[in-house]
């Protein structure tokens, strides 16, 4: 079985198609006993006592075709039992595994999470210092003491002047900027397009530099 093959086997296998399986068993189970009730029925006869007598003719005190019928039954039924139990085990085993992987997966996001919120943020290197309502800031979600971490182009690493934010706002008008910001020592990440509007500039915000 391939790779592929045995992860969708996997994911198609539920526990209830396991609690099928068990109550089939449990019905094998039930029949089997049956049959074994009726060879006990027949003088205890069992599935290795002799269906002739001492002279090696049939025997008459049970019913042969009885007997024989239950045997068959109960050999064809035992092999029935045998091979749903290797499907109860493997579908076990099937659902274990996949809520092995799920726990693995669940514990390695986490992980992950916990390490991107441990990580430093980088230094900001300007904050908003006023946004004016309606405006393209207002309608991008920026708030009043939100400190820039990143505005398109322009970063910690690169900034240098407020005019590196105007440059990238003048060849930015109507077009969406990334812009990630510090806000309650978390970052946060919005969208922000510079266009006319009824106020002042492009974005009716104003933006401080931080000193470093």
């Amino acid at each position: 079985m391939s790779e592929n093959s045995a992860e969708n086997s996997e994911a198609s296998i539920s526990m209830r198609d396991v609690q099928l399986l068990v109550s089939k068993k449990d019905d094998i189970e039930e029949q089997i006993k049956a049959y074994y009730n009726v060879l006990e029925d027949q003088k205890g006869i069992g599935m290795d006592g002799p269906l002739v007598d001492r002279d090696g003719y049939p025997r008459t005190d049970v019913d042969l075709y009885q007997v024989r019928t239950a045997r068959h039954n109960i050999i064809c039924l035992q092999n029935d039992h045998k091979a749903i139990m290797i499907d109860i085990e493997e579908a076990l085993h099937s659902l274990h595994a996949r809520e092995k992987k799920k726990q693995e997966k669940d514990e390695a996001e986490a992980q992950a999470e916990a390490l991107r919120q441990h990580q430093p943020l980088p230094s900001a290197f300007a904050r908003i210092d006023t946004v004016t309502p309606g405006s393209p800031a207002s309608m991008s979600g920026l708030q009043v003491g939100d400190e820039l971490i990143e505005f398109g182009s322009v970063n910690t690493n690169n900034f240098q002047s407020l005019q590196n934010i105007a440059t990238v706002v003048q060849h930015s008008e109507g077009k969406p900027l990334s812009v990630t910001v510090v806000r309650d020592g978390k970052s946060v990440h919005l969208g922000l397009t510079p266009q006319r509007w009824s106020g002042k500039g492009l974005l009716g915000c104003n933006i401080i530099p931080l000193k470093r």
